[in-house]
């Protein structure tokens, strides 16, 4: 039989005839659909998105948007401000241009454009201003800095910023349990500070000595851990001078004068502090006229004054509320008996006053149980739903909503 069934595959195969109509014609018909494709992509490019957009006319100018088109705007912040450089300085916050609008299918989009400044040229962007973000935390905010010969003052901003909005620690915002817990003393031990610091969780607030050392050294690292700090001015105890607090004591007999120099030169140590609290001070705190200068001085530069509650005699409550100054007041002592067990027992206590009260302030020293009670505690704190926060989210604000 003439066949091929018994030849290896592919050989002695006639080759098949080509059909070259048959390729120029699929050529032809690729070409147009080519053609196609694009004068399609052209006509969607120059139709449009879909999106209605009705421009209005010059009556509706001042209307409403139509029903189908709706343009919402970003509140503005604080206007740009001129900076020392001579260049123009901007609110992060500033916010943008936000249009929404309905498609044919009823979907909503919404578009995002930058809000026009009012200004040319480069814009210093003021990057304080965005928070607690740990890599800014220890730097100053240097619109809230007065220049003085007693140091850098905190003062409220141009644009009505306060030191206290600035550098308090961000909180939730929930109606939970809320609880505060400040140790006190640091700057006065190098080694109590650093442990502070690196065993404590950022939720805790430090309070700085002011006659302690190396302050501006310890407030940067505390604050790039995420801690809120208060400065600690020493005030004038019952016992003073056989208890003396230390140099630049505000005492009840000095002058007015004489104390808000100590004041100030306290206050020039360290920046980034949201307010002040008393060391010792029983008899200055009972007293109100040595009280209300230095603490309408406080308030007037946007600081909380927190008392530590050793003083039953204290006139803080009364003095703030006429002065309308942001204060607070502690509800615990930690640690009057130096002993971890003890002070858990009363962190314990203060939990029960702050689901009591909704909230509560506890203060202890820097000293090592102290501190180990402490971190132990807050650990466990979290499971029960207390929040920890820092002392500015409990003040008695009359500027807060």
């Amino acid at each position: 039989m003439n066949t091929d069934l018994h030849a290896p595959l592919g050989q002695n195969r006639k080759a098949r005839r080509q059909r070259p109509g048959i390729l120029r014609t699929g050529r032809v018909v690729a070409g147009i659909c080519l053609v196609l494709i694009g004068a399609s992509s052209l006509y969607t490019a120059f139709r449009g998105d879909g999106l209605k957009r009705e421009a209005p006319s010059a009556q509706d100018q001042t209307a409403a948007p139509p029903s189908d088109t709706v343009q919402n705007q970003v509140p503005p912040q604080s206007p740009s401000a001129a900076v020392p450089n001579g260049m123009v300085s901007s609110n992060p916050r500033s916010g943008a241009n936000v249009e929404q609008m309905v498609t044919g299918d009823g979907s909503v989009v919404t578009k995002y454009s930058p809000r026009q400044r009012d200004a040319n040229g480069p814009v210093l962007i003021d990057a304080s201003q965005v928070g607690q973000d740990p890599r800014m935390a220890a730097i100053p905010n240097d619109t809230l800095l007065q220049e003085t010969p007693l140091g850098r003052l905190p003062i409220v901003g141009p644009d009505g910023r306060r030191p206290m909005d600035q550098y308090a620690r961000p909180w939730s915002g929930a109606h939970g349990t809320r609880i505060a817990i400040v140790v006190s003393g640091l700057g006065l031990s190098q080694t109590g500070t650093q442990r502070a610091i690196q065993q404590l969780p950022e939720e805790v607030t430090f309070a700085f000595a002011a006659s302690g050392n190396s302050l501006q050294r310890w407030m940067q690292e505390a604050r790039r851990s995420g801690h809120e700090i208060l400065l600690q001015v020493p005030f004038e105890p019952f016992d003073y001078p056989a208890n003396d607090p230390g140099p630049d004591t505000l005492l009840t007999s000095k002058s007015v004068a004489k104390n808000m120099e100590s004041l100030h030169r306290a206050m020039g140590e360290i920046t980034n502090y949201t307010g002040i609290m008393n060391y010792q001070g029983g008899r200055f705190l009972a007293d109100p006229n040595a009280m209300e200068p230095v603490m309408r001085d406080i308030g007037k530069r946007g600081l909380l004054f927190l008392d530590d509650g050793t003083s039953a005699q204290t006139k803080t409550a009364v003095i703030a509320k006429g002065t309308e100054m942001p204060y607070a007041f502690a509800d615990v002592q930690l640690d009057k008996q130096l002993d971890v067990n003890a002070i858990i027992g009363k962190l314990d206590e203060l939990e029960r006053v702050a689901k009591r009260n909704g909230q509560a302030i506890g203060v202890a020293a820097a000293f090592d149980e102290s501190i180990d009670a402490i971190a132990q505690w807050t650990q466990e704190a979290a499971m029960r739903g207390i929040e920890i926060v820092g002392v500015a989210a409990l003040t008695n604000d009359p500027k807060r909503p």
